[in-house]
């Protein structure tokens, strides 16, 4: 959770700036709102896990998934780009989706934590989704 945390900050504070006309952007996590995935796996099968979260500006851009393996437990978060500009328009409900297909390669139950933001006293929030092997 604390990597999670630091690669938040990380990516929030990277920017590219160049002086060349380049356009500028920064990076930004953005909490899940709801996961659409399967209720069980079947070993060696793949799966499409489609993630959806709220965009908060017509300057945001998916990127990719924030993905981190641990044995059988998987966190993961959608990564935008933030185009640095003065044409953005902030957007009210625009629930987007993106999804990344997942290899079952184990036995037993993958557990996702699917990181939806922080609580007031700064500690990271997850949707936590235990899905079972089968065969």
């Amino acid at each position: 959770m604390k990597k999670l945390l630091v690669i938040c900050l990380t990516l929030i504070l990277a920017s590219c700036s160049v002086d060349d006309g380049a356009i500028d952007y920064s990076f930004e996590i953005l909490p899940v709102e709801s996961v659409d995935i399967p209720d069980e796996f079947i070993l060696g099968e793949t799966y499409p896990i489609t993630v959806s979260y709220f965009k908060p500006s017509s300057c945001h851009t998916f990127r990719e998934f924030y993905y981190l393996k641990n044995n059988n437990e998987r966190t993961v978060a959608p990564i935008n780009y933030v185009l640095e500009n003065n044409d953005c328009e902030t957007l009210e409900n625009e629930l987007v989706e993106n999804t990344f297909n997942f290899i079952v390669t184990s036995n037993g139950s993958y557990i996702f934590k699917f990181w939806q933001g922080e609580d007031a006293d700064g500690e990271n929030q997850y949707l936590t989704i235990e899905v079972p092997v089968v065969e």
